[in-house]
């Protein structure tokens, strides 16, 4: 009986470990906050970036940066670049080194289009870039 309650035990370790979320790496964002807020961005990179690229690229090595410009021209044409970053990480102290190891930029421009429109595109073209930078890094 001790030994099928120790054994329980152990399993549930080993599946609370595996399903658990692997470590996320530090996710950096720059962008227009009248496009995208810094939260929403950030979201959209976690929300992009699978487990497996952890396996593959360590969290304690690398880091990932989005940067979203642009806005609505005085012809009300709403222009939008989103850029994604992968970099890595200072061994010592941990902190973004400016030599990307990819790098992917989406960008679009949407005629007429209102405040709530340009948002979304944005949002859409940030998406856009963490899915091109991931596909370049890991395979589906």
């Amino acid at each position: 009986m001790k030994f099928g309650a120790l054994l329980g035990a152990v399993g549930l370790l080993f599946a609370t470990q595996v399903l658990a979320a692997p470590p996320k790496a530090k996710l950096l964002d720059f962008s227009n906050d009248v496009l995208i807020d810094h939260t929403t961005a950030i979201a959209v990179l976690d929300e992009g970036i699978p487990a497996r690229l952890w396996k593959v690229y360590p969290a304690s090595k690398w880091a990932f940066v989005s940067q979203v410009e642009g806005g609505i021209t005085r012809g009300d044409v709403c222009v939008v670049t989103a850029r994604v970053m992968m970099v890595p990480l200072t061994v010592t102290l941990k902190a973004v080194l400016l030599r990307p190891q990819q790098i992917a930029t989406a960008f679009d421009a949407q005629a007429n289009a209102s405040g709530d429109q340009c948002k979304a595109l944005a949002k859409s073209k940030l998406v856009e870039a963490t899915q091109a930078v991931v596909s370049s890094l890991v395979k589906e």
